[in-house]
Protein backbone atom coordinates (compact mmCIF):
# COMPACT_ATOMS: atom_id res chain seq x y z
CA UNK A 1 0.00 0.00 0.00
CA UNK A 2 1.68 3.38 -1.42
CA UNK A 3 1.82 6.34 1.46
CA UNK A 4 -0.13 9.58 0.08
CA UNK A 5 2.05 12.52 0.55
CA UNK A 6 -0.56 15.52 1.45
CA UNK A 7 0.92 18.67 -0.37
CA UNK A 8 2.05 22.02 1.52
CA UNK A 9 0.39 25.17 1.15
CA UNK A 10 2.11 27.71 -0.77
CA UNK A 11 3.27 30.74 1.47
CA UNK A 12 2.10 34.30 -0.54
CA UNK A 13 4.44 37.13 -0.35
CA UNK A 14 3.26 39.48 2.66
CA UNK A 15 2.79 42.33 0.18
CA UNK A 16 0.11 43.87 2.56
CA UNK A 17 2.86 44.52 4.94
CA UNK A 18 5.08 46.56 2.85
CA UNK A 19 4.21 49.86 3.35
CA UNK A 20 4.51 49.33 7.59
CA UNK A 21 8.26 48.44 6.85
CA UNK A 22 8.62 50.68 5.08
CA UNK A 23 7.03 53.70 7.57
CA UNK A 24 9.22 51.45 10.57
CA UNK A 25 12.46 52.29 8.29
CA UNK A 26 11.40 55.67 7.51
CA UNK A 27 10.51 56.70 11.82
CA UNK A 28 13.58 54.91 12.85
CA UNK A 29 16.00 57.04 10.36
CA UNK A 30 13.82 59.84 11.19
CA UNK A 31 14.44 59.10 15.02
CA UNK A 32 18.32 59.36 14.34
CA UNK A 33 19.45 55.32 14.96
CA UNK A 34 23.10 57.51 14.60
CA UNK A 35 22.55 58.49 11.04
CA UNK A 36 23.61 62.24 10.60
CA UNK A 37 21.18 64.45 9.11
CA UNK A 38 22.34 66.62 5.59
CA UNK A 39 25.30 69.09 6.08
CA UNK A 40 24.14 72.43 6.24
CA UNK A 41 26.59 74.68 4.33
CA UNK A 42 28.58 77.38 6.35
CA UNK A 43 27.86 80.85 6.68
CA UNK A 44 29.89 83.34 4.90
CA UNK A 45 30.02 85.96 7.42
CA UNK A 46 29.01 89.04 4.92
CA UNK A 47 27.93 91.84 6.45
CA UNK A 48 25.02 93.32 4.89
CA UNK A 49 25.58 96.43 2.46
CA UNK A 50 24.71 99.51 3.90
CA UNK A 51 21.87 101.36 2.47
CA UNK A 52 21.90 104.44 3.67
CA UNK A 53 24.83 106.49 3.43
CA UNK A 54 25.01 110.27 3.41
CA UNK A 55 27.38 113.01 2.63
CA UNK A 56 27.08 116.75 2.42
CA UNK A 57 30.40 118.97 1.39
CA UNK A 58 31.07 121.84 3.38
CA UNK A 59 34.17 123.46 2.59
CA UNK A 60 37.24 120.63 2.12
CA UNK A 61 35.18 118.70 4.89
CA UNK A 62 32.77 115.68 3.59
CA UNK A 63 30.48 114.89 6.27
CA UNK A 64 29.45 111.09 5.64
CA UNK A 65 27.05 108.84 7.74
CA UNK A 66 25.17 105.84 7.88
CA UNK A 67 23.72 102.74 9.66
CA UNK A 68 25.84 99.66 10.53
CA UNK A 69 23.98 96.31 9.41
CA UNK A 70 23.20 93.62 12.53
CA UNK A 71 23.06 90.62 10.39
CA UNK A 72 25.29 89.06 7.89
CA UNK A 73 23.78 87.90 4.84
CA UNK A 74 23.16 84.65 5.93
CA UNK A 75 21.31 86.63 8.69
CA UNK A 76 23.24 85.50 11.57
CA UNK A 77 24.10 88.34 14.05
CA UNK A 78 27.40 89.98 13.42
CA UNK A 79 29.94 90.15 16.61
CA UNK A 80 32.77 92.70 17.40
CA UNK A 81 33.39 95.21 15.44
CA UNK A 82 33.19 95.54 11.33
CA UNK A 83 36.27 96.96 8.87
CA UNK A 84 34.54 99.66 6.96
CA UNK A 85 36.37 101.26 4.07
CA UNK A 86 35.55 104.61 2.42
CA UNK A 87 36.22 105.09 -1.29
CA UNK A 88 35.95 108.11 -3.60
CA UNK A 89 35.48 107.77 -7.23
CA UNK A 90 35.82 110.40 -9.36
CA UNK A 91 33.34 110.95 -12.87
CA UNK A 92 35.28 109.13 -15.82
CA UNK A 93 37.65 107.30 -13.07
CA UNK A 94 37.40 102.98 -13.65
CA UNK A 95 38.50 102.22 -10.00
CA UNK A 96 37.13 103.44 -6.59
CA UNK A 97 39.94 104.78 -4.67
CA UNK A 98 40.16 104.23 -1.00
CA UNK A 99 40.12 106.69 1.23
CA UNK A 100 40.54 105.80 4.91
CA UNK A 101 39.59 102.55 6.52
CA UNK A 102 37.90 102.36 10.10
CA UNK A 103 35.81 99.89 12.24
CA UNK A 104 32.25 100.43 13.80
CA UNK A 105 30.32 98.20 15.83
CA UNK A 106 27.34 96.63 14.54
CA UNK A 107 24.18 98.88 14.45
CA UNK A 108 26.08 101.76 15.21
CA UNK A 109 25.00 105.19 13.77
CA UNK A 110 28.73 105.69 11.97
CA UNK A 111 29.73 109.17 11.02
CA UNK A 112 33.17 110.20 8.94
CA UNK A 113 34.81 113.97 8.55
CA UNK A 114 36.34 113.93 4.91
CA UNK A 115 39.03 116.13 4.64
CA UNK A 116 39.18 116.33 0.77
CA UNK A 117 42.96 115.75 -0.66
CA UNK A 118 44.46 119.15 -1.90
CA UNK A 119 43.99 117.98 -5.97
CA UNK A 120 40.25 117.32 -5.23
CA UNK A 121 39.50 120.24 -3.41
CA UNK A 122 40.85 122.53 -5.93
CA UNK A 123 39.69 123.60 -10.11
CA UNK A 124 36.03 124.08 -11.13
CA UNK A 125 33.30 121.86 -9.78
CA UNK A 126 32.97 118.40 -10.65
CA UNK A 127 31.41 114.93 -9.52
CA UNK A 128 32.63 112.92 -7.06
CA UNK A 129 31.10 109.51 -5.76
CA UNK A 130 31.44 107.99 -1.97
CA UNK A 131 30.83 104.55 -1.16
CA UNK A 132 31.70 102.27 1.64
CA UNK A 133 32.40 98.51 1.58
CA UNK A 134 31.93 96.26 5.25
CA UNK A 135 34.85 94.02 4.92
CA UNK A 136 35.02 90.51 7.12
CA UNK A 137 37.78 89.04 8.49
CA UNK A 138 38.46 87.29 5.62
CA UNK A 139 39.06 90.35 3.65
CA UNK A 140 34.97 89.66 1.54
CA UNK A 141 32.73 92.11 1.38
CA UNK A 142 29.02 91.43 0.09
CA UNK A 143 29.33 94.42 -2.19
CA UNK A 144 29.71 98.19 -2.36
CA UNK A 145 26.54 100.69 -0.34
CA UNK A 146 24.11 102.82 -2.45
CA UNK A 147 26.51 105.72 -3.68
CA UNK A 148 25.91 109.47 -3.15
CA UNK A 149 27.48 112.18 -4.77
CA UNK A 150 29.03 115.92 -3.88
CA UNK A 151 31.03 118.68 -5.64
CA UNK A 152 34.50 118.09 -5.57
CA UNK A 153 36.82 121.03 -6.66
CA UNK A 154 37.24 124.91 -4.96
CA UNK A 155 34.54 125.75 -2.18
CA UNK A 156 32.92 129.32 -3.30
CA UNK A 157 34.65 132.29 -1.06
CA UNK A 158 33.62 132.97 2.45
CA UNK A 159 30.81 135.50 2.91
CA UNK A 160 32.06 138.93 4.66
CA UNK A 161 30.73 141.55 6.31
CA UNK A 162 27.37 140.15 7.32
CA UNK A 163 25.03 142.67 8.76
CA UNK A 164 21.37 142.25 9.74
CA UNK A 165 18.88 145.58 10.49
CA UNK A 166 15.85 145.86 11.70
CA UNK A 167 13.07 147.36 9.08
CA UNK A 168 9.34 147.92 9.37
CA UNK A 169 8.70 145.04 6.65
CA UNK A 170 11.66 142.44 7.93
CA UNK A 171 15.20 141.95 8.65
CA UNK A 172 17.61 143.70 5.97
CA UNK A 173 20.92 141.35 5.47
CA UNK A 174 23.57 142.65 3.35
CA UNK A 175 27.02 141.32 2.86
CA UNK A 176 30.42 142.56 1.19
CA UNK A 177 29.94 141.39 -3.25
CA UNK A 178 31.68 138.68 -4.03
CA UNK A 179 35.17 139.34 -5.58
CA UNK A 180 35.22 140.22 -9.43
CA UNK A 181 36.56 137.19 -10.60
CA UNK A 182 34.27 134.72 -8.73
CA UNK A 183 31.89 133.10 -10.88
CA UNK A 184 28.21 134.48 -9.79
CA UNK A 185 27.06 132.04 -6.92
CA UNK A 186 23.32 131.85 -5.22
CA UNK A 187 24.08 133.04 -1.15
CA UNK A 188 22.17 130.84 1.78
CA UNK A 189 21.12 132.75 4.43
CA UNK A 190 20.07 130.39 7.89
CA UNK A 191 18.53 131.50 10.40
CA UNK A 192 17.57 130.11 13.88
CA UNK A 193 15.48 131.13 16.28
CA UNK A 194 16.77 131.64 19.77
CA UNK A 195 13.88 132.75 21.25
CA UNK A 196 12.34 130.31 24.13
CA UNK A 197 9.23 128.67 23.40
CA UNK A 198 6.10 129.73 24.13
CA UNK A 199 3.92 127.95 26.89
CA UNK A 200 0.68 126.86 25.62
CA UNK A 201 -1.12 128.49 28.52
CA UNK A 202 0.64 131.51 27.15
CA UNK A 203 -0.23 131.34 23.97
CA UNK A 204 -4.44 132.80 24.12
CA UNK A 205 -7.29 130.77 22.54
CA UNK A 206 -6.06 131.39 18.85
CA UNK A 207 -2.19 130.73 19.43
CA UNK A 208 0.03 130.92 16.43
CA UNK A 209 1.66 128.14 14.62
CA UNK A 210 5.11 127.33 16.23
CA UNK A 211 7.91 128.83 14.46
CA UNK A 212 10.77 126.20 12.86
CA UNK A 213 14.01 126.69 15.01
CA UNK A 214 16.12 126.70 11.76
CA UNK A 215 14.97 127.76 8.42
CA UNK A 216 17.10 128.73 4.88
CA UNK A 217 16.82 131.24 2.99
CA UNK A 218 18.04 131.02 -1.06
CA UNK A 219 19.71 134.33 -3.14
CA UNK A 220 20.00 133.92 -6.77
CA UNK A 221 22.77 135.56 -8.02
CA UNK A 222 22.00 138.96 -9.80
CA UNK A 223 23.99 141.94 -10.68
CA UNK A 224 23.12 143.28 -6.91
CA UNK A 225 22.89 140.11 -5.62
CA UNK A 226 24.51 141.68 -1.66
CA UNK A 227 21.32 141.99 0.26
CA UNK A 228 18.16 140.39 1.16
CA UNK A 229 15.19 141.22 3.01
CA UNK A 230 13.97 138.62 5.43
CA UNK A 231 9.73 139.20 5.64
CA UNK A 232 9.31 135.68 7.37
CA UNK A 233 9.93 137.49 10.86
CA UNK A 234 7.65 137.76 13.88
CA UNK A 235 8.11 140.54 16.08
CA UNK A 236 9.62 140.28 20.14
CA UNK A 237 11.99 137.25 18.47
CA UNK A 238 15.77 137.19 18.63
CA UNK A 239 17.20 135.33 16.06
CA UNK A 240 20.76 134.46 14.78
CA UNK A 241 21.72 134.48 11.01
CA UNK A 242 25.01 133.16 8.98
CA UNK A 243 25.41 132.77 5.04
CA UNK A 244 27.57 130.80 2.69
CA UNK A 245 28.06 130.78 -0.67
CA UNK A 246 26.77 128.03 -2.90
CA UNK A 247 27.98 126.87 -6.34
CA UNK A 248 25.24 124.50 -7.86
CA UNK A 249 25.47 122.52 -10.93
CA UNK A 250 22.61 119.78 -12.13
CA UNK A 251 23.55 116.08 -13.07
CA UNK A 252 21.13 113.85 -14.23
CA UNK A 253 18.32 116.18 -13.34
CA UNK A 254 19.59 116.19 -10.07
CA UNK A 255 21.17 119.56 -8.55
CA UNK A 256 24.52 119.66 -6.36
CA UNK A 257 25.80 121.79 -4.57
CA UNK A 258 29.25 123.08 -3.42
CA UNK A 259 29.24 125.36 -0.11
CA UNK A 260 31.54 127.63 1.16
CA UNK A 261 31.89 128.17 5.01
CA UNK A 262 29.20 129.81 6.76
CA UNK A 263 29.99 133.27 8.47
CA UNK A 264 29.97 133.82 12.53
CA UNK A 265 26.37 134.04 13.38
CA UNK A 266 24.76 137.94 13.49
CA UNK A 267 22.13 138.14 16.67
CA UNK A 268 19.13 140.66 16.07
CA UNK A 269 15.90 141.46 18.20
CA UNK A 270 13.09 141.63 16.12
CA UNK A 271 11.87 144.65 17.98
CA UNK A 272 8.43 146.33 16.26
CA UNK A 273 9.96 150.05 17.22
CA UNK A 274 8.28 151.21 13.90
CA UNK A 275 4.85 152.84 13.65
CA UNK A 276 1.99 152.07 11.36
CA UNK A 277 1.55 153.86 7.56
CA UNK A 278 -0.55 156.39 7.82
CA UNK A 279 -4.38 155.91 6.69
CA UNK A 280 -4.76 156.91 3.29
CA UNK A 281 -8.10 158.18 1.30
CA UNK A 282 -10.04 160.06 4.14
CA UNK A 283 -12.98 161.86 3.26
CA UNK A 284 -15.59 163.97 5.28
CA UNK A 285 -19.51 164.25 4.24
CA UNK A 286 -21.70 166.72 6.36
CA UNK A 287 -25.22 166.12 6.76
CA UNK A 288 -28.32 168.90 8.65
CA UNK A 289 -29.79 166.05 10.42
CA UNK A 290 -33.05 163.86 9.53
CA UNK A 291 -35.75 162.13 11.03
CA UNK A 292 -35.01 164.25 14.22
CA UNK A 293 -31.37 163.56 14.25
CA UNK A 294 -28.98 166.94 14.54
CA UNK A 295 -26.02 167.66 12.21
CA UNK A 296 -23.14 165.25 11.94
CA UNK A 297 -20.05 164.85 9.78
CA UNK A 298 -19.17 161.20 8.24
CA UNK A 299 -15.59 160.15 8.28
CA UNK A 300 -14.29 157.10 6.18
CA UNK A 301 -10.82 155.79 5.31
CA UNK A 302 -8.99 153.03 3.11
CA UNK A 303 -8.58 150.71 5.93
CA UNK A 304 -4.75 149.58 7.02
CA UNK A 305 -3.12 146.51 6.14
CA UNK A 306 -1.17 145.86 9.21
CA UNK A 307 -1.34 142.57 10.70
CA UNK A 308 -0.88 144.28 14.43
CA UNK A 309 -3.13 147.68 13.80
CA UNK A 310 -4.92 148.18 16.76
CA UNK A 311 -7.19 150.97 15.59
CA UNK A 312 -7.21 154.53 14.47
CA UNK A 313 -7.38 157.78 16.36
CA UNK A 314 -9.22 161.16 14.79
CA UNK A 315 -8.41 164.87 15.02
CA UNK A 316 -10.12 167.59 14.07
CA UNK A 317 -9.41 171.55 14.09
CA UNK A 318 -11.87 174.90 13.08
CA UNK A 319 -10.99 175.42 9.19
CA UNK A 320 -8.44 178.82 10.37
CA UNK A 321 -4.90 176.99 9.61
CA UNK A 322 -3.64 178.36 12.66
CA UNK A 323 -5.96 176.37 14.72
CA UNK A 324 -4.78 173.47 16.69
CA UNK A 325 -5.50 170.13 16.48
CA UNK A 326 -7.80 168.07 18.74
CA UNK A 327 -8.20 164.57 19.62
CA UNK A 328 -11.92 163.96 19.24
CA UNK A 329 -11.95 159.80 19.17
CA UNK A 330 -12.38 158.03 22.21
CA UNK A 331 -9.22 157.00 24.54
CA UNK A 332 -9.63 153.46 23.14
CA UNK A 333 -8.45 153.69 18.82
CA UNK A 334 -11.22 153.56 16.75
CA UNK A 335 -11.43 149.97 15.20
CA UNK A 336 -12.72 150.41 11.97
CA UNK A 337 -11.87 152.90 8.86
CA UNK A 338 -14.96 155.42 10.04
CA UNK A 339 -16.11 157.83 12.50
CA UNK A 340 -19.34 159.68 13.12
CA UNK A 341 -18.46 163.79 14.43
CA UNK A 342 -21.86 165.03 16.20
CA UNK A 343 -20.60 167.38 17.82
CA UNK A 344 -20.91 169.86 15.48
CA UNK A 345 -21.95 173.49 14.69
CA UNK A 346 -24.55 174.50 11.95
CA UNK A 347 -22.88 177.08 9.74
CA UNK A 348 -19.25 175.49 10.97
CA UNK A 349 -16.45 173.89 8.61
CA UNK A 350 -14.36 171.45 10.12
CA UNK A 351 -10.73 169.92 8.91
CA UNK A 352 -10.19 166.08 10.02
CA UNK A 353 -6.80 164.23 10.27
CA UNK A 354 -6.78 160.49 11.07
CA UNK A 355 -3.79 158.45 12.69
CA UNK A 356 -3.34 154.52 13.01
CA UNK A 357 -2.17 153.03 15.95
CA UNK A 358 -0.56 149.44 16.30
CA UNK A 359 -0.48 147.24 19.57
CA UNK A 360 3.02 148.54 20.99
CA UNK A 361 1.40 152.03 21.23
CA UNK A 362 3.26 153.56 18.31
CA UNK A 363 1.35 156.29 16.01
CA UNK A 364 1.50 157.06 12.62
CA UNK A 365 1.96 160.53 10.85
CA UNK A 366 -1.51 162.03 10.17
CA UNK A 367 -3.66 161.36 6.83
CA UNK A 368 -4.33 163.72 4.40
CA UNK A 369 -6.73 166.45 5.79
CA UNK A 370 -10.33 166.47 4.69
CA UNK A 371 -12.87 169.16 5.30
CA UNK A 372 -16.40 169.80 5.01
CA UNK A 373 -19.11 172.30 6.20
CA UNK A 374 -22.19 171.59 8.00
CA UNK A 375 -25.17 172.99 6.09
CA UNK A 376 -27.28 175.55 8.13
CA UNK A 377 -31.00 174.65 8.74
Amino acid sequence: MQSVRTPRPRLRPATHLLPLFAAFVSALFLAGCGMPGAPLPPSLNLPVPVADLSAVRTGPQVALAWTMPTKTTDRVLLKGDISVQVCRNQAGASTCSIATTLQFAPGAAATLSDTLPAPLAAGPPRVLTYFVELINRKGRSAGLSNSVEVLAGEAPPAVENLTAEMRKDGVLLRWASAPSDSSPVAIRLVRRLLSPPVKKSDQGPLPQPAEPLDQSLLVEPTAHSDRALDTNIRFGETYDYRAQRVARITVGGSTLELAGPLTAPVRIDAINIFPPSAPKGLEAVATAGENGSGPAIDLSWLPGTEADLAGYIVYRRDSEASATWQRISPAQPVVGPGYHDSNVQPGHTYTYAVTAVDQSGHESARSNDASDTVPAP
